[in-house]
């Protein structure tokens, strides 16, 4: 429970928080969470019973009270929360799971791919970033974002690449995108030349 990914997902909590930790895997984060006293409660939910069983029997080796619960999502939690962290899956899964009429006000999301198509429809959906942070763990970059109900309209750069103003990040991704610009059709290196012209923006802000 080293993780810097784990500690910054906890770090976007606040100490009011009901939190539900959808997907948990392991239960790490609820674990952390838990023993630090990180927020005024918080459930565990997997779609994986067998996945959600290596959770308790975590809970039971850290000593820890979470209630967990074998869930689509939010589908079958009826105990109240009004924060979820959702990480480790991709941008359709967090998608789908935030279509259901007990999506709370506060999302704390980590997805591992189609972060403009992410950012782009939670933004559409009356949500606003507040935070954002790039983490590198394990040779990846993982974007961690804090989204509340509210009203604002993202830049295109900032739905593309996020608001971690992380210089590093932006760096990578701009290596990683001249990289492929021999590797691909005409068309794609077009769009690749753009999005390297607008991190290239960011990049000399810094």
């Amino acid at each position: 429970m080293n993780s810097e990914r784990i500690k910054t997902l906890a770090s976007f909590v606040s100490l009011e928080d009901n939190v539900l930790d959808v997907g948990c895997d392991h239960g790490y984060l609820s674990i952390y969470l838990y023993k630090n006293h990180l927020c005024a409660s918080v459930l565990a939910s997997d779609i994986s019973s067998s996945a959600l069983d290596m959770a308790k029997k975590n809970f039971s080796k850290y000593q820890v009270s979470i209630k967990a619960y074998v869930s689509d999502g939010f589908e079958s939690v009826d105990a109240y929360f009004d924060t979820a962290v959702i990480a480790g899956m991709g941008t359709s899964t967090i998608l789908h799971i935030l279509d259901n009429h007990k999506c709370p006000n506060k999302l704390i999301i980590s997805s591992h791919n189609d972060l403009f198509k992410l950012r782009k429809t939670l933004n559409k959906k009356g949500f606003k970033l507040v935070k954002e942070a790039s983490i590198w763990e394990n040779g990846h970059y993982y974007s961690i974002m804090l989204w509340e109900k509210g009203r604002q309209k993202l830049t295109k750069s900032e739905l593309l690449f996020g608001i971690s103003k992380s210089r590093d990040y932006y760096l990578y991704l701009f290596k990683k995108n001249k990289e492929l610009l021999e590797k691909v059709p005409f068309l794609k290196r077009l769009k690749l030349r753009y999005l390297n012209y607008l991190l290239k923006g960011l990049i000399e802000k810094k």
